[in-house]
């Protein structure tokens, strides 16, 4: 379809729907497009790096049972989503598909979800980004020095948060700018992610590395060797690794086909993440080991940035710094797309009426969510800094926060699209598996994994460390911004009631199909 055409059949698909067009560009992004932007999202170069040693400290070996066992929440939930975006595609996503299932309190805490794992998110990636840029640029230089500076935490603060500045006035350039940087940067990272593990397992085969681990298909067995406390605690890394398919979701009003594009791309996305994912996890074990001295994975000196201690030893001095401009590259990446998912989810509460109008302006010429992203930045700036002041481990507790977020709003989709579709989900056999089974079985897991989640994360010890009362920082950086939010929630419904009396975003139900 051309752009008009593709305009056209949004309106129509809106109207029935019951939403409605917020002026963004329609019919810029095709599936394959999506899902290399949500690959970008998720970022696997960044997401590893960060999340390994947390899996590790928790699983041990365990380490691929436990990504696949992130994976199957993840893509069972990937079917709701793309059954809600088929019959309402709207940049709100999950907040717009909850309000229309469950009402407006509960869609708004799911949009407050959504939009605060966000800000977690892209505090963390701007802090890996800056890292491995002092890394690259002591490399460069053959200072080492350079790259001890993030331990200074003014520098590390003004580096971020101008590493923030810049994705954010990059974000507000539009789509097509997101999509031209987005095709290079991707291909790069992944195709060093996968010759680095391809090096790492050969090194690991012929003996020449410091473990050469010999591969065990009990890796991949969730059900031996766990504690449940331990499963949990990786299970909610693994779910952060996985994190940010969903932006394909958000771009339903800017697709070339906007019922069928963004589903499909979600799902695309999902399963090219968990191939690169079990080939790099089994490969750093193999050449590493998960000691807790040395280069193992377990050392607790390697938690934070795994593939800064390993680019050497596997590729090399000379190629080394490939990876680190991998992981650099990585984490920039996905720092420009973070910021798509969140404007647009802000854009939509703006829009009716469940945050600030002004949120839902759109830039004239790039037809963005501008002030919506430069929001976004702001408080992830203050965010940032803030937390750096309170934990130097701050890396740690906010994966293991994300992973909370997460579960929240996923869960809570899920969930909304069993309700929304309640009246046609068992008329025929794809509806059922699709409408309800996968959704049902994907909400449920979910839900489970945030409550122990939540137990767990009240431990310092299950995180940094870093406690504020003896209760874990985690804790309040998961569930503590989720009461947060109700308080915000309610001081909302007193300036602009009408979102909460359903005027702008009503309640309803997918009708049931014709007889």
């Amino acid at each position: 379809m051309n752009e008009k055409a593709d305009l056209d059949a949004l309106h129509r698909i809106e109207e029935e729907a019951g939403v409605h067009s917020k002026g963004l560009a329609a019919g810029k992004v095709g599936t394959f497009t999506g899902a290399i932007l949500g690959i970008s999202t998720v970022a696997p170069g960044y997401t590893l790096t960060a999340s390994i040693g947390l899996i590790v400290a928790a699983v041990s070996l365990k380490m691929p049972a436990i990504m696949i066992a992130g994976f199957i929440p993840m893509f069972l939930t990937a079917y709701a989503y793309r059954e809600l975006n088929s019959r309402v595609p709207d940049c709100g996503a999950s907040f717009t598909w909850s309000t229309k299932a469950f009402g407006p309190y509960v869609g708004w805490m799911c949009g407050w979800g959504m939009v605060i794992a966000t800000v977690i998110v892209l505090s963390n990636l701007a802090a890996i980004a800056m890292e491995f840029l002092f890394l690259l640029l002591a490399r460069v230089f053959n200072n080492p020095s350079i790259g001890e500076l993030p331990d200074n935490r003014l520098i590390n603060i003004v580096a971020t948060v101008l590493l923030l500045a810049v994705a954010t006035w990059v974000a507000g350039r539009g789509i097509t700018t997101s999509q031209k940087v987005q095709y290079v940067l991707v291909a790069f990272q992944m195709v060093v992610l996968v010759g680095f593990a391809v090096i790492a397992i050969s090194k690991a085969v012929d003996g020449t590395a410091p473990a050469s681990l010999s591969f065990d298909i009990d890796w991949f067995n969730p059900f031996t060797g766990l504690a449940l406390s331990a499963f949990v605690v990786g299970l909610t890394g693994s779910i952060f690794a996985f994190w940010g398919w969903d932006t394909t979701l958000t771009l339903g009003e800017e697709s070339k086909d906007p019922t069928r594009t963004p589903g499909r791309a979600g799902l695309l996305c999902v399963l090219s993440i968990l191939a690169t994912y079990l080939l790099v996890a089994v490969a750093v074990m193999m050449f590493a080991g998960v000691g807790d001295t040395g280069l193992g994975l377990g050392n607790p000196e390697n938690t934070e940035n795994v593939f800064a201690v390993l680019a050497d030893p596997v590729l090399g001095h000379a190629f080394g710094p490939l990876l680190l401009l991998a992981i650099f590259v990585s984490a920039i990446a996905s720092l420009q797309t973070t910021f798509l998912p969140a404007a647009r989810t802000i854009l939509a509460m703006g829009a009716y009426g469940a945050f600030p109008k002004k949120l839902a302006e759109i830039h004239p010429r790039f037809l963005s969510p501008w002030f919506a992203t430069v929001v976004a930045g702001v408080v992830t700036s203050v965010f940032y800094s803030v937390t750096a002041l309170l934990s130097e481990q701050f890396l740690w507790d906010t994966i293991a926060a994300l992973g909370i977020m997460i579960c929240w709003y996923y869960g809570i989709t899920a969930f909304a699209c069993v309700w929304y579709f309640r009246r046609q989900c068992f008329t025929s056999a794809r509806n059922f598996i699709y409408q309800f089974l996968c959704p049902v079985l994907g909400g449920v897991m979910l839900a489970a994994v945030f409550v122990i989640a939540i137990r767990e994360s009240m431990n310092p010890e299950n995180g940094s460390g870093a406690a504020i009362g003896g209760i874990g920082l985690v804790f309040f950086l998961g569930f503590g911004t989720l009461l947060i939010g109700v308080v915000l929630m309610f001081y909302w419904r007193t300036k602009n009631p009408g979102f909460f009396r359903g005027e702008t975003l009503p309640k309803d139900v997918a009708p049931a199909p014709h007889t």
